[in-house]
């Protein structure tokens, strides 16, 4: 990987500083969508930091299609919020990743369909930042949080790597498909595209499709049913060519649930990993339903665990949640953040 350039803008003091970096980044190299190498990350940096400082790293994955350039565009907002977790709660250093692909989001995981967003975020991004600010060599040193997407995310990444990252928050995290996948790939603007339509577009001889129903599903079947190595870029489809739902593939879908992954393996979360879970109590896509599975099946683990129901919807207030479940993981009072 190559650290290509750095902007730090230059802040008031006693303000948090915002640091932008480019990575030209290997894991993604030659990914099968000739997707961009050359990605964006957002460090924001409280006031407490000085040369040799070592701060806890909150990574954040923005949910389905977000990306950092939103939160360089409002770095004064999230300067503000990195500045308020320091003096109120903890002073930590957030990073906001990229995880973007042709069809808007990776969910972060490796695919042969897709690229490698794991490697990606936890060999390089995380590698790249410590390189630069250190984080503390025992205690909390590293956090994964997410919203949405970017909750599975999290909560995938934590699993699968659990000696690099202590603590999980998960924001109304994809969970449950059941309930919050399936209606939404059971839809006409889904149901109705032929097979070979979908085929065209995933070999790029179609355009994107304009339609969110469809480019959701056409970026989840590139997570979750990838074809394999010896097909890169290339994903099963739900439906078969008589548009009959294909259940063989569906269960792969189910097997990246993390609800199913909680389910399946008691050791789906190291010992000693903390997991903070949310989901709003009018979460358009009920993502509240499946955080609250997650959690209970949790309680019967030994990891350290927490669910809240914040109201609202499912993206609401979500620095404010945020802010909820890093005080949670370094045991802040809760009783004042809503």
């Amino acid at each position: 990987m190559v650290w290509l350039a750095c902007i730090l803008p230059l802040l008031p003091a006693g303000a948090a500083q915002m640091e932008v970096l480019t990575l030209d980044s290997l894991k993604l190299k030659n990914n099968p969508l000739h997707d961009p190498t050359k990605r964006q990350v957002a460090v924001f940096l409280p006031d407490q930091i000085t040369n040799g400082t070592r701060l806890p790293v909150v990574y954040y994955l923005p949910g389905f299609g977000g990306s950092p350039g939103s939160y360089i565009n409002n770095s004064n907002i999230w300067s503000a919020f990195t500045q308020k977790l320091a003096d109120e709660i903890k002073p930590v250093v957030l990073v906001v990743v990229d995880g973007r692909t042709r069809w808007a989001g990776s969910q972060y995981l490796n695919s042969a369909a897709q690229g490698n967003y794991e490697d990606y975020i936890c060999d390089e991004i995380v590698g790249g930042v410590e390189a630069r600010y250190p984080v503390p060599t025992n205690g909390m040193a590293r956090l994964i949080a997410g919203h949405s997407s970017g909750g599975f995310g999290a909560l995938r990444l934590g699993s699968s790597r659990q000696k690099l990252f202590q603590a999980v928050i998960a924001l109304s995290p994809d969970s449950d498909f059941p309930t919050s996948h399936l209606p939404l790939v059971t839809v006409p603007g889904v149901t109705n595209v032929p097979l070979a339509e979908i085929k065209k577009i995933a070999a790029g001889l179609s355009p994107v499709p304009k339609d969110g129903d469809l480019i959701y599903a056409l970026a989840l079947s590139a997570a979750y049913a990838p074809r394999g190595h010896f097909h890169p870029g290339e994903f099963d489809w739900l439906y078969d060519a008589h548009g009959k739902f294909r259940n063989d593939v569906w269960q792969r879908w189910l097997d990246n649930d993390p609800l199913t992954v909680v389910q399946r393996d008691i050791h789906a979360f190291g010992l000693g990993q903390v997991i903070y879970l949310d989901g709003a109590a009018r979460d358009e896509y009920s993502a509240n339903i499946g955080a609250r599975k997650i959690y209970e099946v949790l309680l019967t683990r030994p990891n350290p665990c927490a669910f809240y129901e914040p109201p609202g919807h499912h993206a609401d207030h979500v620095r404010e949640r945020l802010q909820r479940g890093v005080a949670w993981v370094f045991g802040g009072q809760l009783k004042d953040i809503q």
